[in-house]
């Protein structure tokens, strides 16, 4: 049985620079700061196994010295931006095609917006934690107050995904370049889980921010260890008992209507996707279920779900 704590670190794996600042300074100085023209701080880190199997080609500048790279164009010219995504995506593909790396087996076909630049860079979102960039998504619980009280709409994902036969959150995605985090919670709340538009635009509230830092492990595919710190822009919305959602693509294979207590148990026996227990543990919060009256490390948990990430995180969307 895993406490509620326990359920935070196992999500907010990266280590903290206070616990132990020695080991984290080591561990920090191995990776490779990633650049972009117009950052004026890194905006991801690489691991030096990546570096060393990335076919990166003449547009590239790797400095083994200072341990750091970036694209290279000349001038700061609004184009040049643009060409910094191609540099990055002719990179990716080269990889892809060479099957260097096993988390390019999953190609989305979906970019990623990176961070931090003056101007807007992208990047194909399964090359994403090769780069350590952080990545941007949204999450939605959907609930229900009955006679019986209080009850969620669980998702189980589709066994052929990654985190496959885990539980979800009610609605999840990234938000893909161009798209505004509204549009996207709309956008996914139709594809996995057939909520109608108008009820989603009339019905969600938005609920803040979740932050973390995680290396991903085999269950989110590819190599394990790749570093993936995320924001992910949080919404609830209550319906009614006649409000049923369905899966539309083959993200979820069903959905279940639990009792608060049910959630928590499954939670506590790790039947949920890591990073949706912090979702969960927020909207106990917010809904005064967890409270400091019945959670011990209330202070540290509330904290946790919102740390600070050493890379930029305004979103030019």
């Amino acid at each position: 049985m895993k406490s509620n704590l326990d359920l935070v670190n196992e999500c907010d794996n990266f280590p903290y620079y206070d616990d132990d600042p020695e080991a984290y300074d080591k561990l920090v100085s191995s990776y490779y700061k990633f650049f972009v023209l117009g950052s004026r701080r890194a905006v991801g880190h690489v691991l030096p196994w990546v570096v060393e199997k990335m076919p990166w080609g003449k547009q590239w500048v790797v400095d083994h010295d200072k341990k750091r790279l970036f694209p290279y164009v000349e001038g700061l010219q609004p184009e040049k931006f643009a060409e910094q995504s191609q540099v990055i995506a002719e990179t990716l593909l080269r990889a892809k095609e060479n099957g260097t790396f096993e988390v390019l087996k999953k190609w989305r076909d979906e970019l990623y917006t990176i961070h931090g630049a003056d101007e807007l860079i992208k990047m194909e979102r399964s090359g994403s934690p090769l780069f350590g960039i952080v990545t941007y998504g949204v999450h939605m619980t959907t609930y229900v107050n009955t006679k019986d009280g209080m009850k969620i709409w669980v998702p189980k994902r589709a066994k052929g995904k990654t985190y496959g036969g885990l539980l979800d959150n009610t609605v999840a995605g990234g938000i893909a370049t161009g798209e505004k985090p509204f549009e996207s919670i709309v956008r996914e709340a139709a594809e996995e889980a057939s909520f109608p538009d108008d009820l989603v635009r009339s019905t969600v509230k938005a609920c803040g921010t979740i932050s973390y830092f995680s290396f991903r492990d085999e269950r989110a595919g590819g190599e394990a260890g790749l570093l993936q710190p995320e924001v992910q822009f949080v919404y609830d919305m209550e319906v009614g008992e006649d409000v049923v959602p369905k899966p539309y693509d083959d993200e979820v294979k069903d959905f279940r209507l639990w009792t608060v207590a049910e959630v928590q148990e499954a939670l506590s026996n790790r039947m949920f996707k890591p990073n949706c227990a912090l979702y969960l543990l927020d909207f106990f919060i917010r809904h005064g279920i967890l409270t400091p009256q019945n959670e011990k490390n209330y202070v540290e948990i509330v904290s946790r779900l919102h740390r600070k990430l050493p890379f930029p995180t305004a979103i030019a969307m």
